[in-house]
């Protein structure tokens, strides 16, 4: 073996442990700003009022403090990289995440606990639309939806820790119980802060060549089947564990047992998901994850038995988060040479995603209150959207055809200096 082969060996195996160094970090990302600081807030609820910290009310205001911080983090996050880096971004939304927990230990007002609650929120918002598109181009294209899949587990592991690490922590304290999450979030971003890719290294030279830019109706298109996969979730994601404890009868017990599964199936799904993409294409792999979708929503409204509400709950579980990658990839391949592109499309899909979902969450539940508690009519409405998710993907697909095909020289960054027309 000669030198050079050896050197070139060297190399290859450096660009990969550096790949996954960065994967890594995305994923404690998405961990901390995702999986915990929001998700980790539901079983933290009851607590909070069984403390005495605020009422019933004023702690379901302060759950709306997250979302709203998220959509605005969603808006602002790139913005703010453009400013300082986008690696600075990153780590200082970690740190804000972190903060903010230790923060919620010490219930000192309303107002001081909304503000750390929209502060959390808005990091979430920006790792998300941050974390991902910066890591997955050093990726090889047939890897990335694996990649991607690993990234967005995160969010999954934090429905998982949501179940399991909260209970055990609030047996120490409320207020130990936020100090206990902030320790994890503390540690998760010491482990993900030097995994970022570098953003100083030398970048190649301009390459020229055919640019396939997708019709706008096709994107437009995309925002909105991904906006309306977040209304259909909505069901299970508010409703599933109620509409078992009480529609069903079984209990509360049960209903947890079933929001278990349901975060198994999101723990898994992004991984499953992107195995899925990488051999089909992100195209093909979102069109049936939106048939399996509306399939299982549609489940629960027909009283199928144990056995279907089972996988009901992991299916549906399995696309929340694995629909996020399939997302991020199809992107990609509408964009293919054009990454600053990727970013802000990636971040108008977030947008869309954070407001359909919140209006699906109260629109829901003004439905609910109006039928009389009638669960069926909502995982309905919810296949109802999956289904027109997919109709639109299809019928996309054939209006849009054709991309508009132009000869560009194109950089890394999506510049493109010179064009020479179509």
């Amino acid at each position: 073996m000669t030198d050079a082969t050896t050197d070139e060996i060297d190399r290859n195996h450096h660009g990969t442990r550096t790949a996954w160094r960065a994967i890594l970090s995305a994923f404690c990302a998405c961990l901390i700003g995702i999986g915990l600081a929001r998700f980790a807030y539901t079983p933290l609820l009851p607590a909070i009022v069984d403390a005495h910290w605020f009422e019933a009310s004023a702690a379901a205001y302060l759950g709306a403090a997250n979302l709203s911080g998220y959509l605005a983090g969603a808006l602002l996050g790139r913005p703010v990289a453009m400013r300082l880096s986008t690696v600075s971004t990153l780590r200082i939304m970690m740190l804000a995440t972190t903060a903010a927990f230790f923060a919620c230990a010490f219930p000192l007002s309303f107002l001081w606990f909304f503000a750390w609650r929209f502060a959390a929120g808005f990091a979430g918002g920006a790792l998300m639309v941050l974390a991902a598109p910066t890591v997955l181009p050093m990726i090889a294209p047939s890897r990335r939806g694996l990649a991607g899949g690993v990234i967005f587990m995160g969010i999954g592991a934090g429905v998982a820790l949501s179940g399991t690490l909260v209970p055990l922590l609030l047996q120490q304290g409320l207020s130990n119980t936020w100090l206990g999450l902030g320790a994890l979030s503390l540690l998760l971003t010491i482990i993900a802060w030097v995994g970022w890719p570098q953003e100083n290294e030398a970048a190649p030279a301009p390459q020229r060549h055919f640019a396939h830019v997708p019709a706008r109706g096709t994107l437009r298109a995309l925002y909105v089947e991904y906006a309306l996969n977040a209304a259909g979730w909505v069901p299970h994601m508010i409703f599933l564990v109620d509409f078992v404890a009480r529609g069903m009868g079984k209990g509360l017990q049960v209903g947890a047992e079933y929001w278990v599964l349901f975060g198994i199936g999101a723990t898994v799904g992004p991984i499953l998901a992107g195995h899925l993409a990488d051999r089909t294409g992100f195209g093909a792999a979102m069109r049936f994850a939106f048939l399996l979708e509306a399939v299982a929503v549609a489940i629960p409204a027909f009283g199928l038995g144990q056995a279907w509400l089972i996988v009901s709950s992991l299916v549906v579980g399995a696309f929340v988060t694995g629909t996020v990658p399939l997302m991020l990839g199809r992107i990609a391949e509408l964009l293919p040479h054009h990454p600053a592109q990727q970013k802000a499309a990636w971040s108008l899909a977030t947008v869309f995603f954070a407001l359909f979902q919140a209006a699906a969450a109260y629109g829901l539940s003004f439905v609910f209150a109006r039928s009389g508690g009638n669960y069926q009519q909502l995982f309905f409405i919810g296949t109802a959207a999956m289904v027109l998710a997919l109709t639109i993907d299809l019928a996309a697909a054939v209006l849009f055809r054709a991309p508009q095909q132009r000869q560009d020289a194109v950089d890394p960054h999506g510049n493109r200096p010179t064009a020479t027309g179509d």
